[in-house]
């Protein structure tokens, strides 16, 4: 596994394309209010990351059609923008990518249109404060396996599961690189494989589920769901490491 190093150049331009993300995810949760549909809500993304210099780097990626994957309840990841309208009591992922001078941004977060239930609030609260709390414990020298591990830790330490078969991920002049970061210990072995060093830049992105960790794909081909059929929370940062900590690129 050969996992990319990044200069103090690399990462400013990282962190340009990371604040162009920053910028849009935020106008868009302002924008996104009940009787919007999601193919409005795709296009105000995608003008505001053209507006800021960048180019939306999801449309096209591997055949995806538009610039935001839009991800209403049961949905947690690749959701396809349609002209279903959003209503009170829906929770919202809004997950985006940015180029940028061909370096690569991405980041998500789930939001609740309208008055939401106290089951759905405590669910998007996992996904945000497990991301937090990891990021806050990374330092240089941990192996990427011990992230994973914290991931797990925190999603059942908050009484959900994380879902399985898809992952956070490296970045950089691609939008996917080295390392796979899963959010949950795949062997039960946190002490081999990879450590984090300085320079590299990675996503992790926590992906909670309510009962059931097992995924399944719709109809669509791109819209990931857990096997239970309940509702997901998704919350996505782009980090650095820079002074042996873990420095988010994607927040304003």
């Amino acid at each position: 596994m050969s996992i990319a190093i990044r200069n103090k150049k690399e990462i400013e331009l990282l962190s340009k394309a990371g604040n162009i993300v920053a910028n849009t995810l935020d106008y868009a949760r302002t924008i996104a209010t009940e009787g919007m549909s999601l193919l409005e809500l795709d296009k105000a993304i995608e003008d505001r990351i053209l507006s800021l210099g960048a180019t939306p780097s999801f449309k096209g990626l591997y055949g995806f059609p538009n610039s935001a994957c839009l991800s209403v309840n049961q949905v947690v990841i690749h959701g396809i923008p349609s002209d279903y309208r959003l209503k009170s009591g829906d929770i919202l992922g809004i997950d985006i990518g940015t180029k940028y001078q061909n370096y690569y941004g991405d980041g998500a977060i789930t939001i609740g249109i309208g008055s939401v239930s106290e089951s759905d609030s405590r669910l998007m609260d996992c996904s945000y404060r497990t991301l937090m709390n990891v990021i806050d414990s990374i330092k240089t020298g941990m192996r990427f396996k011990e992230i994973s591990s914290l991931l797990q830790e925190n999603i059942e330490g908050m009484g959900f599961v994380p879902l399985f078969s898809f992952c956070g991920h490296g970045i950089g002049t691609k939008p996917h690189e080295e390392p796979n970061i899963p959010n949950y210990l795949e062997d039960g072995v946190k002490i081999s494989g990879p450590k984090v060093k300085e320079g590299m830049v990675f996503c992790l992105e926590p992906m909670v589920c309510q009962k059931s960790s097992n995924s399944n794909i719709l109809d669509d081909k791109w819209s990931v769901v857990s096997e239970d059929g309940l509702n997901t929370s998704h919350h996505e940062h782009t980090v650095a490491i820079v002074g042996g900590r873990a420095v988010i690129l994607t927040e304003l």
